[in-house]
C-alpha cells in the first residue's frame, strides 16, 4: 500500500472531474485523479454523452437521413447493421480517451484506478479490483465528481438482449423491429428518435401527457410532430405495473389493465447519484433525500473543503454545465478568484430534428406577467434548409414588447444546438430583437433564422422596420 499526500483530489474522470483537475493542475497544484474503471472519461464517454450523439450521427450518415426529403422511394434503412454503428462509436471512443490521457499527462495529473472510499474527512483508501487497499491518500481538498447512473428498480428484469436500459442498448448486436420506451425525458426521446430513424416502430411510453415537458410547448409539439412522421409513437398517462420478459420479447402491463409487447424495451425512468461505496458517511456529510450530496453555491459539501460537482449533485445533469462546475469549484478550493455558477446557459437536446433552448418558455412569461412578443422563422423559410433536405425546424424568440429585450430562445431543427450560441451570447451582451435585423448573415445560412424570426416578431409591434 502506497501512502500519498496531495493537494487536490478529484474523485472521477467524467467532464466535470477533467476540468476541475486541469484547472487545479493550471494552478500549480498537485493532483490525483481516482477513476474506478479501467480508463478515463466517465460514463460521458462509454455510455452517455459520447456514444449517444455518436450513435445520431452514424444513423444519420450510414441511413443517409436527410437525403430522404429528395427520394421518390424510402431507402432501405434495415440495410444499416449494429456492427456499422459500433465501429464508429469505438473509433470516437478511442480518440476521445486518448486525448484526455494526453491532457492528464501535460498537466502533470496522476491517474490512479480503483474505488475511493472516505476513511475520514481528511483521508481515503483506493480499493483495487482484488479489493486489496492499493493507496491511502491524504488530502487537503477533494472535488467528487462521480456522476450518475441509470435508476434500475430491483423488480425490472434487466438483461443485456431484451430489456435494456441505455448502457446495456449499447451493447445489443442487431437492429430490433420493434421498441418500447419507457419515458419520455430527454434520454428516453434521444434513443427513440434514433431508432425510429433506423426503421425500428418505436413506441415512447410516459405517464405524463406528452413527451419533454421542459419545452417550450410549441417547440414539443413541432417535436411531436416530426418523430411521429418518422414512425414513433406516443401512450401518455400510462403508469407501467409490471414489466417481465415473454421468450425473446418485452412485455408491459399498465396500471389501467393495458399491456404493451415489443422485441426490445429501453427503461429510461430517472438517474441516481453514483455515490456507492464512497463511504461518505465518514466525512459526515448526508445525502439528500433524493440521494444526491448537497452543496453551497460554491459546491462545497457540509465540510468546507470537500466539494461535490457534476451529476452527483443533481440537475442540471448535463455534461456542459458539469464541466464549468467542475473548473469554478477548482478555482475556489485553490484559493483564487472565481464566480458563481451562470443562471442562463443553453439546453442541448439530440431529437432527430435536435433542439436547444435558453431563457424563458411562453409558460414562463405568461405565469409571470410579462408583455411579450414572439417572432418565428420556419425552417422551410429559410434556403439552406432546402439546399441540405431538412426543413423541418424553427426559430423561436421571445422578447419583451416595449423594451425589446430577448427573453428566451428555442431552435428546433438542423444544426440547432450549434446557431443556439449567437443567441445566448447576444443575451449576455444585451441586445435587443432589433440587433438581429441591423446586421448581415451569411446567405444561405441556418443562422439568418435569427434575422428572419428578429423581422417577424418587430413585424407584430409599434417598433416597425
Amino acid at each position: 500500500m502506497e501512502e500519498v499526500s496531495i493537494d487536490v483530489v478529484v474523485i472521477g474522470s467524467g467532464p466535470a472531474g477533467q476540468k476541475a483537475a486541469i484547472q487545479a493542475a493550471k494552478l500549480g497544484k498537485s493532483v490525483i485523479v481516482i477513476e474506478k474503471e479501467p480508463d478515463p472519461g466517465g460514463n460521458c464517454l462509454y455510455s452517455g454523452t459520447i456514444p449517444s450523439k455518436t450513435l445520431r450521427e452514424a444513423i444519420i450518415d450510414l441511413t443517409r437521413f436527410y437525403e430522404r426529403h429528395y427520394w421518390q422511394e424510402n431507402h432501405n434503412v434495415h440495410d444499416v447493421r449494429i456492427h456499422d454503428l459500433s465501429s464508429r462509436l469505438s473509433h470516437v471512443i478511442h480518440e476521445e480517451r486518448s486525448m484526455i490521457v494526453r491532457q492528464f499527462k501535460k498537466n502533470g495529473i496522476r491517474l490512479i484506478h480503483g474505488t475511493a472510499r472516505f476513511e475520514n474527512p481528511h483521508s481515503m483508501m483506493v480499493i483495487d479490483q482484488q479489493y486489496r487497499i492499493s493507496y491511502r491518500v491524504h488530502f487537503e481538498k477533494v472535488i467528487i465528481s462521480t456522476g450518475s447512473k441509470p435508476r434500475n428498480p430491483m423488480e425490472v428484469p434487466f438483461d443485456n438482449e431484451v430489456i435494456l436500459d441505455s448502457t446495456r442498448l449499447l451493447g445489443i448486436d442487431k437492429v430490433p423491429d420493434t421498441m418500447i420506451v419507457l419515458g419520455g425525458g430527454i434520454i428516453g426521446s434521444e434513443y427513440a428518435s434514433f431508432f425510429a430513424a433506423l426503421g425500428t416502430e418505436v413506441t415512447i411510453i410516459d405517464k405524463r401527457d406528452h413527451i419533454l415537458p421542459l419545452l417550450d410547448t410549441e417547440i414539443g409539439i413541432h417535436l411531436q410532430t416530426a418523430l411521429t412522421d418518422i414512425g414513433m409513437r406516443f401512450m401518455g398517462n400510462k403508469i407501467p405495473v409490471e414489466i417481465k420478459r415473454k421468450d425473446k420479447r418485452a412485455y408491459v402491463k399498465f396500471q389501467d389493465g393495458t399491456d404493451v409487447e415489443a422485441d426490445a424495451l429501453l427503461y429510461c425512468l430517472g438517474r441516481l447519484a453514483n455515490v456507492d461505496g464512497l463511504s461518505i458517511q465518514n466525512t459526515g456529510i448526508e445525502l439528500s433525500d433524493w440521494g444526491y450530496v448537497p452543496v453551497n453555491a460554491l459546491f462545497q459539501t457540509h465540510q468546507p473543503h470537500i466539494y461535490a460537482v457534476g451529476d452527483v449533485i443533481g440537475g442540471p445533469c448535463l455534461a456542459s454545465t458539469s464541466m464549468e462546475q467542475g473548473r469554478l469549484a477548482a478555482r475556489h478550493a485553490c484559493g483564487v478568484e472565481t464566480h458563481h455558477f451562470p443562471t442562463f446557459y443553453p439546453i442541448g437536446i439530440y431529437t432527430i430534428p435536435e433542439i436547444s433552448t435558453c431563457g424563458y418558455t411562453e409558460d414562463q412569461l405568461k405565469e409571470l406577467g410579462f408583455q411579450y412578443e414572439v417572432g418565428r422563422a420556419y425552417y422551410y423559410e429559410i434556403a439552406r434548409s432546402h439546399i441540405v433536405g431538412s426543413n423541418i425546424g424553427l426559430f423561436k424568440i421571445l422578447f419583451h414588447k416595449e423594451t425589446l429585450e430577448i427573453l428566451g430562445i428555442h431552435v428546433i431543427g438542423r444544426g440547432a444546438t450549434e446557431v443556439i450560441h449567437i443567441g445566448q451570447m447576444a443575451v449576455e451582451f444585451n441586445a435587443k430583437i432589433d440587433y438581429f435585423i441591423d446586421h448581415i448573415f451569411n446567405y444561405p445560412t441556418y443562422a439568418e433564422g435569427y434575422r428572419v424570426a428578429a423581422l417577424n416578431g418587430i413585424n407584430k409591434i409599434k417598433h416597425r422596420r
